[in-house]
């Protein structure tokens, strides 16, 4: 079950990527970075965002804790700045955020930035499954805290939700992408990362996953799919994608095996 908060404070804008993340303070007194519904992304980003993100810490990633987060109409009323005064009244509801990471960095190899076998394997496992388009080395998503990797942003994630008919042709396809995984040089273990994968990924914990996306968010998705159509989509999206992992697992371990 996600914690629900409520959005007390608006502290300062993320001007990265297309869905205006920010800094919000909530009645908990914590700090949060925000994906807002009234972005240009849409409810769909959040979805994936809530998806794939509690599929990974269900894998054992440090994802970072996610909450729902109700935004009030007051919130953005004296708000100086337009855009996020609109920005904010068209939030009005349940929003999806993140446990913010005081000092973080973005991974950069360049930097000379390296990552465990284990957890670059099993992170490339993760955006392969679920189709993660978005971890490469111009836009790695990845913090560095405390000398840890916490993978962020998992928006871009579930592309298939975008054209929901084309979910039977994704379910069952390799993922190309992968060759451009910003962890990939590390990523050695990729056969034992998915053992694990099957194991940690039952379809009870599936079920519970996708029974976490709120009923609004399911009911903002324009098209003539219903509730319980759309939510018994995606699992069966996770489910048969997981039963014929071995198309992306394969993709994955001979782009990984190019690179040696």
């Amino acid at each position: 079950m996600l914690r629900t908060v409520r959005a007390t404070r608006y502290v300062v804008p993320l001007r990265e990527g297309g869905s205006l993340p920010a800094i919000v303070e909530a009645d908990d007194l914590g700090l949060y970075v925000v994906k807002f519904r009234g972005a240009g992304q849409g409810i769909l980003a959040l979805i994936a965002e809530l998806l794939a993100g509690d599929i990974g810490r269900a894998l054992g990633l440090r994802v970072p804790e996610i909450v729902l987060m109700e935004i009030g109409a007051a919130l953005g009323r004296n708000e100086p700045d337009y855009e996020i005064r609109q920005l904010l009244q068209a939030s009005t509801g349940v929003n999806l955020a993140l446990d913010y990471l005081p000092g973080s960095t973005m991974f950069d190899p360049a930097a000379r930035d390296a990552a465990p076998a284990d957890e670059a394997s099993m992170m490339v496992w993760f955006d392969a499954y679920t189709q993660n388009i978005d971890r490469t080395p111009r836009n790695a998503n990845l913090l560095v805290w405390h000398r840890d990797l916490y993978p962020i942003d998992q928006g871009a994630a579930l592309f298939f939700h975008h054209d929901w008919p084309s979910r039977e042709k994704k379910i069952a396809s390799p993922f190309a992408e992968i060759e451009q995984h910003v962890l990939l040089p590390w990523a050695k273990e990729i056969a034992a990362a998915a053992q694990i994968a099957h194991e940690r990924l039952t379809e009870p914990v599936l079920r519970r996953i996708v029974e976490l996306v709120p009923d609004e968010w399911l009911e903002a998705i324009p098209g003539d799919v219903g509730v319980p159509e759309r939510r018994a989509g995606y699992l069966d999206f996770f489910v048969r994608r997981l039963d014929g992992s071995a198309v992306f697992e394969e993709e994955a371990i001979r782009a990984q095996s190019r690179l040696v």
